[in-house]
């Protein structure tokens, strides 16, 4: 996925990242609730989007800095947050910030697009403070052998899946990684696992916007959180 591709369905995707169950009913209000109390802590939300994170966590007191490779999104973030730090930037690439800049870095829902994790999670840990916080959501591996069967689990596997975001259809290109590729990227790049996580659909998520055969509050195999310290 490129700069040009995000900049080509921004808007549509920001109103469903806005609105749409898996982000804002399932996996947003997952990284929050991860995240607790943010009140004084500087924050990096590594591949922001829209900004709709980055602003939740402004909200509640945080020194929150944001960048994503697309500047069609940043420009919609800085709509909703003029002042705030907000940059154009590739994950792929050195983060323009010095060691120990952050206490905190959130990347939801970003690593998975990239095939090498090496140098991202390296650069992540290297502007977190001694002890800092990296929050990482990715699309459950367990899910992908059963949507598709035909192609390798137990290997870096790319992948694309068509998304309507608000009547938009969009080919998204992921990349899969089993679970024990991703816990060995962290470990090498200086991470402890503190938690893996599997929360449940928001239970307060409106009946409208559940995917069919999901209730409120129910867990299932959608996205899978790490909670991880750098060493």
């Amino acid at each position: 996925m490129t700069q040009s591709d995000y900049d080509q369905w921004a808007e549509a995707y920001a109103v469903a990242n806005a609105q749409g169950f898996f982000n804002a009913w399932y996996e947003r209000p997952a990284i929050l609730r991860l995240l607790g109390d943010v009140s004084g802590q500087r924050i990096l939300d590594a591949g922001c989007g829209s900004g709709p994170t980055t602003r939740e966590l402004t909200q509640r007191g945080a020194d929150v800095t944001g960048f994503d490779v697309s500047a069609a999104m940043i420009a919609i973030a800085r709509r909703g947050l003029p002042e705030a730090d907000l940059r154009v930037h590739d994950l792929s690439e050195p983060l323009p910030w010095e060691h120990g800049t952050f206490d905190t870095v959130v990347a939801s829902l970003v690593l998975h697009y990239l095939r090498d994790w090496s140098g991202p999670l390296t650069e992540l840990h290297r502007v977190l403070t001694p002890g800092g916080r990296l929050l990482v959501s990715v699309n459950h591996p367990s899910a992908f052998p059963i949507v598709h069967p035909d192609l390798e689990y137990f290997a870096i596997t790319e992948y694309t899946e068509d998304y309507d975001f608000a009547g938009t259809t969009v080919d998204l290109t992921f990349f899969h990684r089993p679970l024990s590729l991703m816990t060995e990227s962290f470990a090498q790049a200086g991470f402890r696992v503190v938690g893996i996580h599997e929360p449940p659909a928001d239970p307060d998520t409106p009946a409208e916007v559940l995917p069919p055969g999901l209730r409120a509050g129910q867990q299932f195999l959608g996205f899978l959180f790490f909670d991880l310290e750098a060493l």
